[in-house]
Parts: C-alpha cells; sequence; structure tokens
C-alpha cells in the first residue's frame, strides 16, 4: 500500500475543507468553540469542523502519545497510530480504536496540517474489545491570525464513521459536545516542536490489544 500517497492525498482534502467555506451549519457553541457541520460526502453522516481555537504562535502542532499507539513509522512526517477513544454519551456510546494514517505537513505561509485517515493494517485486526471506527479524511490546521500574526488560529475537522449499530440521531445529538471536550482535554496535546517531524512514532511490534479501563 502506498501510505505516503494516500497521507499527501488525505492532506490535500482537509486543505480543501479548510479553504471551503460554504453550507457550514453551526451546531453548538461553548468555551470559546465553535462546532459547525454539514453532510459529509465520504459516508452517510457529517463532517465537523471546530474552530477558534487560538494559540501562542511560538507553539505548533503535535501528537499526543497519551491516547495513541504509534505502531509503524512509515517516514519522518508519516505515521500509523492505533487510536482508542473512552466511551461517553454517558456510556450509551461504547469505546472504539481506530488504525489511523497520520501525516505532519508545514505549508507556505507558516501553516500547519495534522491529517489522518483510517487504513487496513492487517497486523493490527479488530479486536472484541472495541468496535473498529474508520476515520474519512480528518485533521488539524494551525496557521497565522491574519490580524495578529503572533497568535495562532487552530481547527479541527472529523469526519467519523462510529460503525456499530448507533442511530445517526445519537451521534449528531452528542457529537459536537464530545468534540468540545476532546479539544478542551487535548491542550496538553498540543506541544512546541521545531520541524514538522513525527516524533516518537515507533513499532512496539504486534502486541495484542487490551481493555482500556
Amino acid at each position: 500500500m502506498d501510505y505516503k500517497a494516500i497521507a499527501q492525498q488525505t492532506a490535500q482534502e482537509v486543505l480543501g475543507y479548510n479553504q471551503d467555506t460554504s453550507d457550514w451549519k453551526v451546531v453548538k457553541i461553548s468555551k470559546k468553540i465553535t462546532v459547525s457541520s454539514k453532510p459529509s460526502r465520504k459516508f452517510r453522516g457529517n463532517l465537523y469542523f471546530l474552530s477558534d481555537c487560538c494559540r501562542d504562535n511560538n507553539i505548533h502542532l503535535n501528537l499526543s502519545e497519551s491516547t495513541s499507539d504509534f505502531i509503524l513509522n512509515s517516514s519522518k512526517d508519516t505515521c500509523i497510530c492505533h487510536s482508542i477513544t473512552q466511551s461517553f454519551a454517558l456510556g450509551s456510546i461504547s469505546p472504539r480504536d481506530f488504525i489511523d494514517l497520520v501525516y505532519i505537513k508545514r505549508c507556505e505561509g507558516n501553516m500547519d496540517i495534522i491529517s489522518s485517515n483510517s487504513v487496513v493494517f492487517p497486523e493490527y485486526p479488530p479486536s472484541s474489545n472495541y468496535i473498529r471506527g474508520y476515520n474519512h479524511p480528518c485533521g488539524y490546521v494551525c496557521s497565522p491570525l491574519r490580524e495578529n500574526p503572533a497568535y495562532s488560529k487552530l481547527v479541527m475537522f472529523v469526519q467519523t464513521d462510529m460503525k456499530g449499530k448507533l442511530s445517526p440521531s445519537i451521534i449528531e445529538k452528542t457529537m459536537p459536545s464530545n468534540l468540545v471536550s476532546f479539544v478542551l482535554n487535548a491542550k496538553d496535546g498540543i506541544k512546541a516542536y521545531k520541524t514538522p517531524s513525527v516524533r516518537g512514532c515507533h513499532h512496539n511490534g504486534h502486541s495484542s490489544f487490551q481493555k482500556k479501563k
């Protein structure tokens, strides 16, 4: 599988989402975070857009290793990771796991993109401990604010197929609040780095899944 080509295509799609300002509908505003959505073109669900997360321009995007297990370092800017989400909506939505191809790209104008797209990785088959979800092109875009280049604006795009037997109405009702909580809890995962490379990516072997407590 040509992971590099998939990664670069995903980054271009995320950049396209960032440039497309049409048809977004605001579905939640909380703690200075705005969540908007529109129907996804990838699956029968929504593409979510979170904005208004500003950070000092000296702080760029990195991946938090607290919720992800890097299982293959494809190159200095590309890796495959296994991530697990906790249950939410008072336990009505059980934990999911994902196998994602993650790519970090530095663009012109001091803009950073972290894109991700689920891939099939035979060495990590689905486990009975989790429902295997699927992330269509998702990602973060961090760019300097035009009105104040000393600060950056962080936006996040999410289009996750939760799989399982969840009804679309439950996902649409709970996803915006869960995304806001995710951003607030992920503040510690936004760390400084000087070069757009995936640090800490390494091959952990083919260890078996363990249920997260």
